[in-house]
């Protein structure tokens, strides 16, 4: 393995400190005394190439439900059955890396990987709630933990990283600078917190895209949407537009502002009218073999639309991954369809979530380096949390039921583009892949890394209320993943 630590490590806070001392962590496993850099950089060594600002776009592919590290890109052959599992690692095209067997197109482009083996995103909660910590870059705050499946989105919440990242770079035309799809995760009133802009102000908020399950690369925008029967073309006299928006407005958001408001109707103004936009949407434009490259699901026609935003020079891209539930009934995953596998977790992995997800994400890598973009794409696969290493889920009939339960302590994240070096893995997790051992790092890390790559230093800002506001104190800049 070729193992490489960030450049810097920053002490850990008051804040933080207390705030472990008081949650404490899932009981049943223990966690190392140390989690240090497996290798130290010499010192006064830089990256050969500047990181900063290498990135064009972001694209963010968020696994919703949480996949298990140790059956995919974390494998353990040397752990006791009951940890290892059933699956066995396979060699890559790059010597540092190995993978799933399940994965094997993904394992042809794995040259452009870095694997992030150690990422710590403890979650006092230990549940889906822990969307927030990486999507915000901000550990779970004491209400989370207070009010637990009853949080939902609040207007102070810290911001989503696609949401800072498109109101701190100027604007490059009619698209909005952060768009997501094909769902927001959950549906209401069960919405993932994070995903929002919050104290920024709803008019920062990500445009929301939705899929049509029984029709995939078909994508729409509710509050965008022109009733049956009306056309671009009918659309000359801006007020009947503009009209047509204002009923959406109470059901966008109740509490935005007028000017908020105004910004969204003439976003979407530009959006319905402009020719060119509106080619950026269509996947009929694409031939029929990429189309089946990327797999005709939500899920793989959603990263060929982000392919095409990137080429449109939107910012900030992401795609959440869409479960399915029907699927996910059939083969007893105990799941809401997506990667949160409490039952079956093998059959599922390997009937469903692995293949497609190997299928569409391969070739969104394999298209980006064929079209030259992935030298100014940053591209990152996270999720909320791994999964427990010990196999067996007591709510789920235990070792019978073959799940592993949730597990925010130690996960893996991909990233890939932007001058990344990859095929290399940074960090490592223990011998079961419970805690982070060499090469720790957090999900203020990543994101806080995420900006750097984009460009942003300076993240200072005034918030909705007009208050001066500091958007991320939290984390490193991940340096090393650049030498």
């Amino acid at each position: 393995m070729n193992w490489f630590p960030p450049s810097e490590l920053r002490p850990v806070g008051r804040r933080t400190l207390l705030a472990a001392s008081a949650w404490g962590c899932a009981g049943g496993w223990a966690r190392p005394a140390s989690a240090r850099p497996a290798v130290e950089l010499e010192a006064g060594r830089r990256p050969a190439a500047s990181s900063f600002g290498r990135a064009r776009s972001t694209l963010l592919f968020f696994l919703c439900g949480g996949p298990s590290h140790l059956d995919t890109w974390d494998l353990k052959p040397e752990a006791p059955a009951e940890i290892r599992g059933e699956f066995q690692p396979i060699e890559t095209s790059a010597p540092g890396i190995r993978l799933c067997e399940h994965l094997p197109l993904l394992a042809r482009q794995a040259q452009h990987l870095a694997l992030l083996n150690a990422v710590d995103g403890t979650d006092p909660t230990n549940s889906h709630l822990a969307y927030y910590y990486h999507l915000t870059g901000h550990p779970l705050d004491p209400s989370f933990v207070a009010l637990g499946g009853n949080r939902r989105q609040q207007a102070d919440d810290w911001p989503f990283v696609g949401s800072v990242v498109g109101a701190k770079l100027p604007s490059r035309g009619p698209l909005p600078p952060a768009i997501s799809f094909p769902w927001i995760p959950e549906t209401p009133p069960d919405i993932r917190a994070g995903q929002f802009a919050g104290r920024l102000g709803v008019e920062h908020d990500p445009l929301y895209l939705f899929a049509d399950a029984n029709q995939p690369g078909r994508f729409q925008a509710p509050a965008l949407t022109l009733p049956e029967g009306t056309t671009v073309e009918a659309l000359g006299n801006r007020r009947h537009l503009l009209s047509l928006l204002d009923r959406t407005a109470r059901e966008w958001d109740r509490g935005a502002g007028t000017g908020a408001w105004r910004k969204h109707q003439e976003r979407a103004f530009s959006l319905l009218t402009g020719g060119a936009t509106r080619e950026a949407f269509d996947l009929e434009r694409e031939p029929a073999a990429v189309r089946e490259r990327y797999g005709r699901t939500v899920n793989g026609q959603s990263l060929l639309l982000a392919r095409r935003l990137v080429e449109a020079e939107v910012p900030f891209v992401t795609v959440y991954w869409l479960p399915d539930r029907k699927r996910a009934e059939e083969l007893k995953c105990a799941s809401a369809g997506g990667w949160d596998t409490h039952g079956n977790n093998f059959g599922c992995l390997k009937q469903a979530l692995l293949p497609e997800f190997d299928r569409c994400f391969s070739a969104l890598l394999e298209d980006l380096g064929e079209r030259g973009l992935l030298e100014s794409t940053l591209v990152l696969v996270t999720s909320e949390m791994g999964r427990q290493p010990k196999i067996g889920d007591p709510r789920t009939g235990g070792t019978a039921g073959a799940g592993r339960d949730h597990w925010t302590y130690c996960l893996t994240d991909l990233v890939a583009g932007a001058g990344v070096s990859g095929g290399r893995t940074y960090g490592r997790s223990d011998r079961h892949g419970a805690y982070p051992h060499e090469g720790r790092v957090t999900p203020g890390d990543v994101v806080r890394t995420v900006y750097h790559a984009m460009g942003l230093e300076d993240l200072g800002m005034l918030d909705s209320q007009g208050r001066q506001t500091q958007l991320l104190d939290e984390g490193v800049v991940l340096e090393g993943l650049w030498s």
